[in-house]
C-alpha cells in the first residue's frame, strides 16, 4: 500500500500525519522538484514521520532535510525488518543525498582450493561460488589474498597455474625451478605426496597452525630418523616459516570466525572501520569514511552502515559481529539479514577476552584513521583559505577550474578541463575536448574553442560555473579567455593566468590576476600555490593522457583512410593484394597499379600520400 502527500507550496504535514497508518514500514521524502531526498524505515510510520515535525529538538541536518520536504510518500510492508530490506533496495537504486551510502558493495576475494582431481589447485576466486572446491575467506581485497597465496606457494607449494596451463604442459615451469611448486603437470610428484601438501595447505587455511606445525615436526623427526636429511629439511624450513607468521600476527586467539566493526566520529566525519577474523587469524581490515547526514550517535552510524554492509549481494555474513557500540535496532537488522541471506547473525556490544582485545584494535584503529582523515581534509581547506586571501576574495571559493592544451607538433590538439571543491579533485566533472578545424599549433585557437564549448553548455544549464578559472599560460591565453567569457555573458567567474617562470621549475610560477591582468608571484612554500600547482598539474596530465589515447587510436587506424579516392572497397584490394599494410607501403606505384580497381594515376596518388612524410 503506497500514500502520498503533494500540494502545491508548503508541505502539510499535519494533514498528512492525521491519516498515516501506525503499521511499519519505509517513508520517502521529495523535494519541489521532485527528486529523491531521504529513505527511512519505520516499526510506526505515523510516529516516525511525525518526529520530524515536532516543534524543538531536531539538528541542524534534520532542520535542513525537513525545509526541503515537498512530499512524503510510503509503502506499508508486513514488518520492520521487510521494511529495513526494502529500504535498503531503495537508498542502493536511488541514491537519497541526505542518506549514509556505503561506495564499497562489491564481492569479496576468497581462497578456492578445487577438489575432485588428483592434483588440485589453489588460487583466488571472486563472484559466485559455482566451482567445486572448498572457498577460504573473505578477504578484505584482493591484495591480502595474494599475499596469502604467495606465503602458501612458498611454503607447500601446491600449483597455483591455470588449468588449461596445467593440463598443456611438457616441461617444469619457472615455479618448479624456483621452489614454489613441486611440478605435478609432469609428474615429478606423486599423487599422495601432493594431497598431503594440499591437506597441510587447507589446516592452514582452517587456522589450524598448532596441530599443522606438531604434524610437520613429526614428520620430520621420522624422516631424521630415517637418514632422509635432505627432506627432513623441507619440514624444518616449512614449520620456520609457519613460525615467522605467528610471530607477526598482531593477535591470534581462539579458533572464532567473527568480523569486528568499530565506528569514530568526529567534525560531522564518521570513520567505521572493519576487522576480519577467521578461524582466530585477523586476515585483515578496511576503513569507510562516511560523511554523516542525520546520524546522531555512533550507535546511529552503525544502524545505517550495518545492514549496507551485510545485506549487499554475495557478501559473507559470520555468525557473530562484535560492535563497538549498541545498535538499537540490531534485533531487526540480524533478522533482516536471516531473512534475505538464509544465515543466523548475531551483534554484540559487549565482550571480553580476546574478542575485546580486538574490539580495542578496530576502535583504536577507526579513530587513528578518522584523524589522518581529517587532517588530509583540513590541509586542503587550509589551502583554499589561503587562496581567498592572496586573490583578495570575498569568499573562500568553492569550485575551480583549470584549461589545458596537449598535442604532438600542432597534431592531434586535446584540451583537458579538470575541477576541484573543497574535497580535492571533482573527477566526474572533468570534461575533454578534440579540437579541430584550427591552425597546427595555435594554442589561442585551440582554447578558444575548448572554452566556447565549455561554457555554452554551462549556460545551457548542462553544468555549474566555477568560482575560479585558472588558464595554464601567460598574459596571450588570459585575454583569449576573457574575451571568450565576455563573448558568452559568463561574469561572475574570476580568472588567473598561471605562467611558468623563466626557469620553468615548480615554484617560479607567475600569476595573472583579473581584467588588469595583475602580476603576482607567490612564495614557493605558499599553501595557496601548492594548490595552483596541484590543480595545473592535474590539467596537464587530463590533457596529455588524452591527447595519447587519440595519437594511439589514429595509429590504430590504417593511414590508406585519409588517401582521397580511396574507400573502403579500393582498401580492401590493396591489403588483400599485399597481405599488409606494411607490404602496401613498401610497393611502389608501379607494383599498386597491379591491383585491380587501382588505376596507374591513382597508384600514382597512393604511393605519393604514403610517402609523403
Amino acid at each position: 500500500m503506497s500514500k502520498a502527500a503533494d500540494t502545491p507550496q508548503d508541505f502539510d504535514y499535519k494533514t498528512f500525519l492525521k491519516s498515516l497508518t501506525h503499521h511499519p514500514g519505509i517513508y520517502q521524502m521529495f523535494d519541489v522538484g521532485g527528486s529523491i531526498l531521504y529513505v527511512g524505515k519505520a516499526k510506526s510510520l505515523k510516529n516516525r514521520v511525525a518526529s520530524y515535525f515536532r516543534q524543538s529538538g531536531l539538528t541542524t541536518k534534520t532542520a535542513a532535510l525537513v525545509a526541503r520536504i515537498h512530499h512524503i510518500q510510503v509503502t506499508v510492508t508486513p514488518s520492520e525488518s521487510e521494511a529495513l530490506m526494502l529500504e535498503q533496495n531503495l537508498i542502493k537504486a536511488q541514491r537519497p543525498p541526505f542518506n549514509i551510502l556505503l561506495r564499497d558493495d562489491k564481492s569479496y576475494p576468497y581462497i578456492l582450493v578445487s577438489s575432485g582431481e588428483d592434483f588440485p589447485r589453489i588460487g583466488l576466486h571472486r563472484g559466485a561460488k559455482k566451482r567445486r572446491g572448498n572457498y577460504y575467506g573473505p578477504y578484505p581485497n584482493v591484495g591480502a589474498v595474494r599475499e596469502s597465496l604467495n606465503f602458501l606457494q612458498k611454503v607447500f607449494q601446491v600449483r597455483q597455474c591455470d588449468d588449461s596451463v596445467f593440463r598443456n604442459r611438457t616441461r617444469p615451469c619457472l615455479q618448479y625451478q624456483i621452489k614454489r611448486c613441486t611440478g605435478p603437470c609432469v609428474g615429478l610428484v606423486s599423487p599422495s605426496d601432493y594431497q598431503q601438501d594440499v591437506r597441510h595447505t587447507e589446516m592452514f587455511l582452517q587456522g589450524k597452525n598448532r596441530d599443522l606445525i606438531n604434524e610437520l615436526a613429526d614428520t620430520m623427526e621420522g624422516l631424521s630418523a630415517s637418514l632422509e636429511f635432505e627432506q627432513a629439511a623441507v619440514y624444518r624450513d616449512r614449520i620456520a616459516a609457519l613460525r615467522t607468521l605467528q610471530s607477526q600476527q598482531i593477535i591470534e586467539e581462539g579458533s572464532g570466525s567473527l568480523d569486528v566493526v568499530a565506528v569514530a566520529r568526529e567534525a560531522a566525519v564518521a570513520c567505521v572501520h572493519v576487522l576480519y577474523i577467521r578461524q582466530g587469524r585477523i586476515l585483515g581490515s578496511k576503513s569507510y569514511f562516511q560523511r554523516e547526514k542525520l546520524a546522531e550517535r555512533e550507535g546511529d552510524v552503525l544502524s545505517e552502515f550495518l545492514p549496507q554492509f551485510y545485506l549487499s549481494r554475495d557478501r559473507e555474513t559470520p555468525r557473530e559481529v562484535i560492535v563497538s557500540h549498541a545498535v538499537e535496532d540490531a534485533e531487526v537488522i540480524a533478522e533482516a539479514i536471516r531473512l534475505q541471506c538464509k544465515k543466523a547473525v548475531n551483534f554484540n556490544a559487549s565482550v571480553r577476552g580476546h574478542r575485546a582485545k580486538w574490539l580495542q584494535l578496530a576502535l583504536s584503529t577507526a579513530r587513528q584513521n578518522l584523524t589522518a582523515h581529517l587532517a588530509s581534509k583540513e590541509s586542503v581547506f587550509r589551502r583554499y583559505e589561503r587562496l581567498q586571501e592572496v586573490l583578495k576574495l570575498e569568499e573562500i571559493p568553492k569550485r575551480l577550474e583549470c584549461f589545458d592544451i596537449s598535442h604532438s607538433s600542432g597534431e592531434l590538439t586535446v584540451a583537458s578541463c579538470v575541477v576541484f571543491d573543497q574535497n580535492g579533485p571533482l573527477k566526474s566533472d572533468y570534461r575533454r575536448f578534440n579540437i579541430e578545424d584550427i591552425t597546427p599549433g595555435d594554442d589561442y585557437a585551440a582554447m578558444e574553442q575548448a572554452l566556447t564549448r565549455r561554457y555554452t553548455r554551462i549556460q545551457k544549464g548542462e553544468g555549474r560555473l566555477p568560482d575560479i578559472l585558472f588558464i595554464d599560460g601567460g598574459k596571450g591565453q588570459l585575454a583569449k579567455a576573457e574575451a571568450v567569457l565576455a563573448e558568452l555573458g559568463v561574469n561572475d567567474v574570476s580568472l588567473v593566468g598561471v605562467a611558468k617562470g623563466t626557469t620553468r621549475k615548480a615554484g617560479f610560477e607567475t600569476l595573472y590576476v583579473g581584467e588588469q591582468q595583475r602580476e603576482m608571484a607567490l612564495d614557493s612554500d605558499s599553501p595557496a600555490l601548492h594548490l595552483i600547482q596541484q590543480l595545473r598539474d592535474e590539467a596537464h596530465r587530463f590533457a596529455v593522457t588524452g591527447h595519447k589515447q587519440r595519437r594511439d587510436k589514429r595509429r590504430r587506424t590504417s593511414t590508406l583512410e585519409d588517401i582521397p579516392g580511396v574507400g573502403p572497397k579500393r582498401r580492401r584490394e590493396l591489403l588483400r593484394h599485399f597481405g599488409g599494410l606494411q607490404e602496401v607501403v613498401r610497393a611502389s606505384a608501379s607494383e599498386l597499379a597491379k591491383v585491380p580497381t587501382i588505376s596507374k594515376k591513382m597508384a600514382e596518388d597512393i604511393y605519393s600520400a604514403l610517402h609523403s612524410g
